[in-house]
């Protein structure tokens, strides 16, 4: 979940991750069977920038993402599932998330690729 920390005039969105609200998988590849250990985000929070000028219109959203976490634990490939209705938004989380770095998934202990959801919200309230 995202939520706004700002301080001494900066404001910035922190990426707060669970594993249970992070992922919902979709394999990649048809037919592999086996248990899936999830990727695990490997910091607890990731700086995504808060559009300057939605955050002085006091304007709040939320951007549903699809990110591939690839073997290695990065993230390859970012798609808007959901749009906030706010391009700067959906921008600010789609560079936020292609920082992200995981623990890979696993499958009978080798590392594999998959599809997660990663839900941002922009909200300047505590969290």
């Amino acid at each position: 979940m995202i939520d706004t920390e700002s301080g001494q005039g900066l404001s910035r969105v922190a990426l707060h991750l669970s594993g249970v609200l992070l992922l919902s998988l979709l394999l990649m590849g048809c037919g592999e069977r086996g248990e899936v250990e999830d990727p695990t985000p490997l910091y607890g929070e990731i700086p995504i920038e808060y559009p300057l000028d939605l955050w002085d219109a006091d304007v709040e959203g939320q951007t549903l993402l699809r990110v591939l976490v690839t073997e290695g634990g990065g993230v390859d490939s970012v798609e808007v599932l959901e749009a906030s209705g706010y391009p700067a938004f959906d921008s600010a989380a789609v560079r936020g998330v292609l920082q992200l770095r995981y623990s890979p998934a696993r499958r009978g202990g080798k590392r594999i690729s998959v599809w997660a959801k990663v839900p941002v919200h922009f909200t300047k309230g505590d969290s």
